[in-house]
């Protein structure tokens, strides 16, 4: 047996859903959950990546200005 939201199987068998039913959707529920739950997870990763990404730019813009007015002046 997968995973599944035990409120949702709850609340789908008092609603008069039929048991098996009932356990199919509230699995399907909780393989959503997981999905986004990595999609989260994904997301901050990217986040951290950018800010990498961010102070690696500033200081390479940081270094060619330095560069480009030691050159010229």
């Amino acid at each position: 047996m997968a995973v599944m939201l035990a409120k949702t199987y709850e609340a789908l068998v008092a609603a008069g859903a039929p048991e098996e039913k009932a356990v199919a959707a509230a699995e399907e529920l909780a393989a959503y959950e997981n999905r986004f739950a990595k999609i989260d997870t994904d997301l901050a990763i990217l986040k951290t990546d950018m800010t990498a990404i961010k102070w690696m730019l500033g200081i390479n813009l940081a270094a060619s200005v330095s560069i480009v007015i030691k050159i010229f002046i």
